[in-house]
């Protein structure tokens, strides 16, 4: 009767090592890119709700028969804070939840009366003007890509 053991040879564990390696190497750029998807998906629904917000405050403020424009929907500290108009800060809410302003990448930051989304896209620059949340260069990568 002879004896023998049942395993992996050295040939079976590093071909599936190598395996594992090519899978690898496929899967992580793949995960790197549906974050970045992800990213700039968060930044165009928040251009959407800047913009839902602000149409929904100029139809509140011609019902209450005001009509001054809004200028700026935040400040330095907050990004999307108050409503600001001729008169100042209203004490409005953009958001239910302020973004805070942070010259980081994947953040928005305010400077100079303009917004500012830095991303992959590079900095993507927005502005109220006419009470509208329009971009400054709509014909930048950035613009389009979070705007179309």
């Amino acid at each position: 009767m002879t004896q023998s053991k049942k395993a992996f040879t050295m040939i079976e564990l590093v071909f599936v090592i190598v395996v594992i390696g090519i899978l690898a190497s496929v899967a992580i750029p793949k995960l790197a890119a549906t974050r970045d998807d992800a990213v700039i998906t968060k930044a165009r629904t928040t251009i959407a709700t800047v913009r839902n917000a602000l149409a929904m405050e100029r139809q509140k403020r011609i019902l209450r028969g005001e009509f001054s424009e809004i200028t700026a929907v935040g400040d330095g500290t907050n990004v999307f804070g108050n409503f600001h108009d001729a008169n100042g800060d209203t004490g409005t809410a953009v958001l239910e939840y302020t973004v805070k302003s942070e010259n980081k990448k994947d953040r928005w930051s305010f400077s100079n009366d303009e917004y500012i989304f830095k991303s992959t896209l590079g900095d993507t620059k927005f502005k109220v003007d006419g009470g509208k949340f329009v971009c400054v260069d709509e014909s930048s990568h950035g613009c389009k890509q979070l705007t179309n």
